[in-house]
């Protein structure tokens, strides 16, 4: 395995197809040298039947099992076996629009900020044919963490970001559902006044396969970070929790 500068961490089930396309426009749109983890859950997923096609387009990428159970247990995999790289940015499986904003996250990072949050609501961001409960709630909560606590983004919870290896290091994470993962390390990243920046991005409902995304499932886990972002700001709470 070369030595890149960051590692892409992509959660992925049954998205052969997609990681096709994929691979083409992250090849096209990131300058930065980087590995990509490709995290399954299954040993019957179809990405086995697309090596091939995926190492005539990039042969840097690295399959890893999910130790855990749904996308948040791929996603810690991924982001605690995958090599030791400074900074590690979670990327969707379905996402062929925001490969041109990576090479911004890294210089963000490289300029000492430990998130990098890419933001569908800030200015000269944007989401499209979002379903109208997910778009309500997911609205209202990064309106009123960003309006009413100390944390500095107005997407906060969106999964696809970049974690500093100092922030990985140091906070243990403890979601195991959803992509509830994002804004725990939001959250106690402000709480350990860590630097956090964000920038513009899009965001389309996909058009092909099933999304995983389970609101209802996933909400409460989501309320006890939410709330832990705003107790941080009204409550002044200093302690986290660490590895």
């Amino acid at each position: 395995m070369q030595e890149n500068k960051f590692d892409l961490i992509i959660p992925i089930y049954n998205e052969g197809k997609n990681l096709i396309v994929l691979f083409q426009h992250l090849k096209k749109t990131i300058k930065t040298d980087y590995n990509i983890f490709l995290c399954y859950d299954n040993d019957d997923d179809n990405v086995f039947e697309y090596l091939d096609d995926l190492k005539k387009i990039n042969d840097q990428f690295y399959l890893i099992k999910n130790k855990f159970k749904g996308p948040c247990g791929a996603v810690k995999s991924g982001l605690y076996e995958s090599t030791n790289t400074n900074c590690k940015i979670v990327y969707p499986a379905d996402d062929f629009l925001n490969g041109y904003i990576i090479d911004q996250m890294y210089n963000k990072y490289l300029q000492g900020f430990d998130i990098v949050a890419p933001s569908r609501f800030m200015k000269g961001g944007s989401m499209k044919n979002c379903p109208l409960l997910k778009a309500i709630l997911v609205r209202l909560a990064s309106f009123t963490l960003y309006k009413f606590s100390s944390i500095p983004i107005e997407d906060a919870s969106n999964g696809f970001r970049l974690f500093s290896k100092k922030l990985l290091n140091d906070v243990k994470i403890e979601s195991d559902i959803g992509f509830a993962y994002s804004l725990e390390l939001l959250v106690k990243a402000e709480r350990m006044k860590l630097n956090i920046s964000q920038i513009p991005s899009r965001w389309e409902e996909r058009s092909k396969g099933k999304s995983r995304f389970k609101i209802v499932k996933w909400l409460k886990q989501y309320l006890v970070w939410y709330f832990y972002g705003l107790k941080t700001s009204w409550l002044r709470h200093k302690k986290i929790n660490l590895k």
